[in-house]
């Protein structure tokens, strides 16, 4: 039995210490959100915040995680999905087929909190999630509009 603190509720899970934290989250809590893309921390669609930081869920165990720390998936981000980088992913219509989008919306929201004000430079070397659908450019716009608006939106 672990305790983790998701989305600020602690939950008692039971899995193995070497279960991804990715399929705890989807299986044991049942927060689907968070997405399986390749399961070697390359495409970014299982990233989550751990205390505040960007990380990738599907190969990161469930030891990793440290007693208090705090995970927030994308269902945690911001209550009626009103986080500045959710609000100009819609407005912008970011997403094609949008199966990548909630860990590209985590990665960015963890890069803003870090870097209020990243340059174009910034944004494309710490965003590496994987589009298969390619809205890159969109992507970029998103994240530089919730940036000129704040992080308080």
């Amino acid at each position: 039995m672990a305790r983790l603190n998701v989305n600020g509720v602690v939950r008692e899970v039971d899995a193995e210490a070497d279960t991804p934290l990715l399929w705890v989250l989807r299986e044991q809590v049942g927060l689907t959100g968070t997405k399986y893309g390749c399961g070697i921390a390359q495409c970014g669609a299982c990233t989550v915040h751990i205390d505040g930081a960007a990380v990738r869920a599907c190969s990161m165990p469930l030891s990793a995680v440290g007693p208090g720390q705090k995970i927030v998936t994308i269902e945690g981000l911001a209550p009626g999905a009103d986080h500045p980088v959710q609000k100009a992913w819609a407005e912008l219509d970011v997403p094609q087929c949008g199966f990548c989008q909630p860990g590209m919306i985590m990665a960015s929201a963890a890069l803003l909190a870090q870097n209020p004000r990243p340059s174009e430079e910034q944004i494309r070397a710490e965003i590496t999630n994987i589009c298969r659908c390619g809205t890159y450019n969109r992507v970029l716009a998103g994240i530089k509009l919730a940036a000129e608006r704040g992080q308080s939106g």
